[in-house]
């Protein structure tokens, strides 16, 4: 019997070594992995001249939003004045 006795201290000192020198461990291993997978800082003068291309792009599209309207319309009276132009057909009535 003092097989047992002996060896529940022996496990219990055993473990609490264990996790004395593992949860650092641990931590020190998920600190690591959050730092690999978090994203890379942007510096701030790359951030400002993205946002300068940011707002000259806008600008561009209302642009060519400006254009492409103006040749609808152009299309548009195009198309009215050459209908306007065509002479109706008429029929010849017999006499």
């Amino acid at each position: 019997m003092g097989g047992k006795e002996v060896l529940v201290p022996i496990f219990f000192f055993a473990m609490i070594t264990i996790i004395a020198l593992g949860v650092p461990y641990i931590r020190g291993v998920v600190r690591r992995w959050d730092r690999e997978s978090a994203a890379p800082q942007i510096p701030s003068d790359v951030s400002a001249r993205l946002e300068r291309m940011e707002n000259a792009i806008d600008a561009i599209s209302v642009e060519v939003e400006r254009i492409s309207e103006g040749q609808r319309f152009t299309t548009k009276l195009l198309s009215e004045t050459k209908e306007a132009r065509e002479l109706p057909v008429t029929s010849r009535s017999a006499n």
